[in-house]
């Protein structure tokens, strides 16, 4: 794993003084399986969101919020669900990372999303690539880290305060958090709350069943001792997403509202019901020459699925999900020059079927890894590598509905060897090159498995394959930085071959007359692309950025319809302008405004066959924000922000977006429901400290 620390090389950072500050990456220190290091002596390529960049993205949910880096874009349905992709991948082909141990759901499903409390994230870092060896399988796109806020300074407790108001769908969100660290004791404890309501835009106006509503509690305590630290945080996460399904007026073609009225916060229906309990203990102690570090986790994931109006209470689907996850871990540089790491993880999922109707099959799944990381600094030369060997066995098990086989009892056994080799080249003090080649590996999900039935919430019927093999992935990443007082330019492209690239694609056959059937399938396929960013300052006030990410995904050996993975993001160039007024101000401080453009190609590879995908077109946004820190007594009392996102209020469907193949406005011709439109976000943080 490569954890973001945020801090300045040899001193924590704190976050609630980087909310406007330039951190240099060159700086920044991240963990990894093998310890500290600096950003640019790691070889895989990494980006980073701290604090700041954060509090400044208007967004529904944590995952929006990241994809304002180069390579990492979402699959939504709706404003309250997003998953994660990069470089093209997505769902369990990435880890999710959250209070140190990896976040398990029902992460297989397109309207599952990250149940993940976006106010307890204090920073966020992306491992772009396969992060097998760590992680083992479903690392095959990388991973993607959110750490918590860092621990008080010993002797100190503060407390903070943040809420936010978005004018188009009327969110309104608050969050607390109260930490402190007395003699080496350390707590910390948040609650969070977010609503919303329908959001809108210019051509569908307020879409029915797009409100939801957010809780979150947490609670951590622990020892920070001479000998290393002992941690447990105990978590909470609730979220009530009410599903879109699209069904229109065929006289006037306006979205349909059947439950409860279009603007209110309350759920629509049909709706889900998610719940998230996870208890993580973070143990590290000084051994010898090294440390030991154990870190366990325990999760209960529970998701429903309401679909009746008549009866609104009452679940049709009831996943429960117990996860026993286990990372454990020596890190030693007892020998000169090197640094040394060797461990065993892996995880214990036992999955439930509670609700009427079954769409995948009750299961236990053991996860066990061994794997061993080298790192050895050589003058201006660092070299990194590792191994690892995986095994996974899963159990489904057999249903009988009336006498009728719904499920078979079957079992699979997956296992591989994966390892990373890497190497960073500082050509001098401004400019660096690395290049790195890993093998990734992931076993099927049991969704791609065994799924049979209705799933509403995708409004489709999905067909699982017991014969699918595990993907094997081979990725070649090269990439240079320069830096100076002035630029900062990076460039990183990537090329990787997948074997048995599994996808859900959309057949002919007719089992359920209300809905389209999709099937698992597939192929060999081969991705590369790659990621710009140019941050130019040629005043100390004065910032002018740009990034461009893309990415081309095919499979081999097909016909020019089934040519192109589904799912696939369309390329992005985004660029903005930012000027900061001051600095050192006695009552405002750190202010800024700043204007950009997010422009989104035409997407013209898609998945054609059976009509699984269409073409998407081009187009931009137009996003301003400004901010400030409001000083009283050389302290900071409050930080605030605007933001305005789609300021001319343009209607578009991202090409990843599940709702533009929804029915066809029979009026206008305009197939599926549009992004939404303008929206001002009001942002307000309060800290206090003793």
């Amino acid at each position: 794993m490569v954890a973001l620390c945020l801090q300045v090389w040899g001193q924590e950072a704190d976050s609630s003084d980087v909310f406007y500050r330039h951190l240099s990456l060159k700086e920044v220190v991240v963990t990894g399986a093998t310890g500290l290091t600096k950003l640019k002596d790691t070889s895989v390529p990494v980006s980073l969101l701290n604090n700041r960049d954060l509090q400044l993205q208007s967004s529904t949910n944590i995952i929006e919020a990241v994809t304002e880096m180069p390579g990492v874009t979402q699959v939504t349905t709706g404003s309250s669900i997003s998953k994660p992709v990069i470089r093209g991948l997505g769902y369990n082909r990435i880890v999710v990372v959250n209070d140190g141990i990896r976040q398990e759901g029902q992460q297989w499903g397109d309207e599952h999303g990250i149940e993940v409390d976006a106010a307890s994230v204090s920073s966020v870092e992306v491992l772009k690539g396969p992060g097998s060896l760590i992680y083992g399988s479903d690392a095959l796109a990388g991973v993607l880290n959110f750490n918590t806020t860092p621990i008080v300074p010993l002797g100190k407790m503060r407390a903070n305060f943040s809420t936010e108001y978005q004018t188009n769908n009327g969110l309104f969100d608050c969050s607390f958090n109260f930490a402190g660290n007395k003699g080496g004791n350390v707590w910390s404890a948040r609650y969070s709350e977010k609503m919303a309501h329908a959001y809108k835009n210019r051509y569908d106006g307020r879409v029915p069943n797009s409100q939801f509503r957010e809780r979150a509690a947490q609670l951590m305590g622990g020892v920070n001792r001479h000998w290393g630290h002992s941690r447990l945080t105990l978590s909470y996460y609730n979220v009530t997403p009410s599903i879109i399904e699209g069904e229109r007026d065929e006289a006037t073609g306006a979205l349909l509202c059947e439950y409860g009225k279009v603007n209110q916060y309350g759920h629509g229906m049909p709706y889900q019901q998610v719940y998230h309990y996870k208890a993580a203990w973070d143990n590290t102690i000084a051994l010898g020459a090294g440390k030991l570090n154990a870190m366990i986790g325990y999760q209960l994931n529970q998701r429903q699925e309401f679909e009746d109006a008549e009866h609104p209470n009452d679940y049709e689907l009831y996943f429960k999900l117990h996860t026993l996850s286990y990372n454990v871990h020596y890190l030693t540089s007892a020998f000169e020059g090197w640094n040394l790491t060797g461990g065993v993880s892996g995880m214990y999922q036992h999955s439930l079927n509670a609700g009427e109707e079954c769409l995948i099959p009750e299961y236990t799944m053991t996860d066990i890894g061994l794997f061993a990381t080298a790192t050895r600094q050589l003058s201006n030369v660092n070299l990194s590598g590792g191994l690892r060997y995986d095994y996974r066995h899963l159990h489904s098990e057999q249903l009988l509905e009336d006498d009728v086989l719904r499920f078979s009892d079957f079992k699979r056994n997956f296992n591989a060897v994966t390892g990373s080799l890497g190497v960073v080249w500082h050509a001098c003090s401004h400019w660096d090159l690395r290049a790195n080649v890993a093998r990734g590996f992931r076993a099927p999900n049991i969704s791609e498995l065994a799924s049979n039935g209705v799933h509403e919430g995708s409004v489709r019927y999905e067909l699982g394959d017991q014969n699918l093999k595990p993907e094997y992935s081979l990725q070649f990443d090269l990439g240079t930085e320069f830096t100076n007082d002035i630029v900062d330019v990076q460039l990183s492209l990537f090329a990787s071959h997948i074997d048995n690239y599994i996808f859900l694609h959309r057949v002919d056959e007719v089992i359920d007359e209300n809905y389209d059937t999709f099937c698992f399938d597939s192929g060999d396929s081969r991705l590369c692309g790659g990621e710009f960013s140019l941050d130019f300052h040629p005043m100390h006030n004065l910032h002018l950025g740009t990034r461009v990410d893309f990415v081309r995904a095919v499979q081999l050996h097909q016909p020019e319809q089934s040519k192109y993975l589904p799912f696939t993001p369309a390329p992005r160039w985004n660029t903005d302008v930012k000027y900061e007024f001051t600095h050192d101000g006695r009552v405002f401080n750190n202010a800024f405004v700043s204007v950009g453009l997010d422009y989104t190609f035409k997407q013209n590879h898609f998945y054609g066959l059976c009509d699984t995908e269409t073409a998407t077109p081009a187009y931009a946004l137009l996003n301003a924000s400004a901010g400030t820190d409001i000083m009283c007594r050389n302290r900071r009392w409050a930080s605030i922000a605007v933001i305005a996102t789609n300021i001319t209020d343009k209607a578009y469907q991202n090409h990843l977006s599940r709702l533009k193949m929804l029915d066809v406005n029979a009026v206008t011709g305009r197939r599926g429901v549009f992004n939404m439109g303008r929206n001002i976000t009001f942002k307000l943080t309060i800290p206090l400290e003793w």
